[in-house]
């Protein structure tokens, strides 16, 4: 076996070659393998000799098979080898073929990242503000309207669409007289004197009836997500299907006990104590980012693994997916209606993801300056509680006790604990 280092300072580059002979172990185990889903008259699955499974599939794909073999028997191995201790590595290898052919030396190449050289400046001490919860009263009557609303009693009526009804419409939209693609809405509900995407469009019903049809041009704001109606006349030509009559409860003591309060000013404390919680939450975030982008101003590093800012676009596009998904809709219907293929979503993702991986650097050589570290008491409580919580589910329970789990639990812990300290040496009242 020849092997061929190249050290570029940003990362390892491996280029190995194995000989015919060296592969021909791997050729036997491939042959076998793949003869046990090769059916030839007269031999077993498993046992078609090498020759005659030639002639049936091609030389060529038993190859391509015991190239595969041999790599995952080799390349573990040769970077064990092959790697110095002063090295140090980062990322996953990222493994590829580059020759192969009958009768002709295998040769693959291994790539993996090194890590950078990071200088940190100042990390402490950077007089971080931490922002007051104040919640108005006002917010507070704004989330009591909404929850008598939630509780409202609806019925059909056949009176003119008339301020707090709600009514089911069909919508279609146009600019210039021609249809706005995904324009089209059928069954919409629509609260009159409510919040609504475009300011106006509930007054536009007053006055209808069932069946009515009402056509009227509104603006759309300049700074709407949909680019290309923001700041634009959009056309509407709106059918009326039903109205309903909407009674809305008193906020009073019997509206109180519907909530599982004794009294409106006991819904009015929990309320605010709810979004003081949300508000502190909230605040702590913008703070941990704040003092993550103070950090990182006055932060070098000699490079940026590409493989990781890549793996990390890669992973926030599967977050995306995900959330998508959670709210019911499809990825590839998001995609169709942003206009863009994952592919292009992945390109304009790639500056956040360098700063997320540039964030999750910086965080390691805190943790390695301060000697951070997590107890084995600490792991082991940690693991435990996340196996409580699966105890009714075996197969996360199952997934859950794994080492890959356990350093997963690590990771987040020694991240939390990094967390909590750079904010008790920066943030000031």
């Amino acid at each position: 076996m020849k092997i061929n280092k190249n050290n570029t300072g940003k990362k390892i580059e491996l280029t190995v070659e194995l000989s015919w002979e060296e592969l021909k172990p791997y050729l036997d185990e491939a042959a076998k393998k793949i003869s046990k889903d090769v059916k030839v008259e007269g031999f077993r699955p498993g046992h078609v000799p090498y020759d005659i499974l030639k002639k049936k599939i091609g030389e060529m794909e038993i190859v391509q098979e015991a190239a595969n073999a041999a790599i995952n028997k080799t390349a573990s191995k040769v970077l064990k080898d092959e790697v110095k201790e002063d090295e140090h590595l980062i990322g996953q290898p990222q493994v590829k073929l580059t020759k192969v052919a009958v009768d002709s030396p295998l040769e693959y190449k291994i790539n993996i990242s090194l890590m950078p050289e990071i200088k940190l400046s100042k990390y402490k001490e950077l007089g971080i503000k931490e922002k007051k919860v104040e919640i108005k009263d006002e917010e507070i009557e704004k989330v009591i309207k909404d929850l008598q609303n939630m509780r409202a009693k609806e019925k059909i009526t056949d009176h003119a669409v008339q301020d707090g009804d709600k009514v089911l419409v069909d919508i279609d939209m146009f600019l210039d007289k021609v249809p706005i693609e995904g324009g089209q809405g059928k069954g919409t509900a629509v609260m009159v004197g409510g919040d609504y995407i475009i300011p106006g469009f509930d007054k536009e019903l007053i006055g209808a009836k069932k069946n009515d049809i009402r056509e009227f041009k509104l603006p759309y704001p300049k700074d709407h997500y949909q680019k290309n109606l923001a700041g634009k006349i959009v056309e509407f030509k709106v059918k009326i299907n039903e109205v309903y009559e909407r009674e809305v409860p008193k906020a009073d003591e019997e509206f109180a006990k519907t909530l599982g309060a004794k009294s409106m000013d006991d819904v009015k404390k929990q309320i605010k104590e709810n979004m003081e919680a949300e508000q502190k939450q909230k605040n702590e975030q913008k703070m941990v980012i704040e003092i993550f982008e103070t950090i990182l101003k006055s932060t070098s590093f000699s490079h940026i693994p590409d493989s990781m800012v890549h793996s990390e676009a890669h992973n926030m596009i599967h977050e995306l997916k995900h959330n998508v998904e959670q709210q019911g809709a499809k990825f590839e219907d998001y995609l169709i209606h942003i206009k863009k293929s994952a592919e292009e979503m992945e390109k304009e993702l790639m500056p956040e993801a360098e700063k997320r991986v540039k964030t999750s650097l910086m965080l390691s050589e805190v943790v390695k300056i301060e000697k951070i570290k997590v107890e084995e008491k600490e792991l082991t409580e940690a693991i435990e509680k996340q196996l409580e919580i699966y105890k009714d589910n075996p197969e996360m329970k199952k997934k859950a006790d794994t080492p890959e789990f356990k350093n997963y639990v690590q990771y987040n812990l020694i991240n939390q604990k990094v967390i909590d300290k750079l904010k008790e040496w920066n943030v000031v009242n």
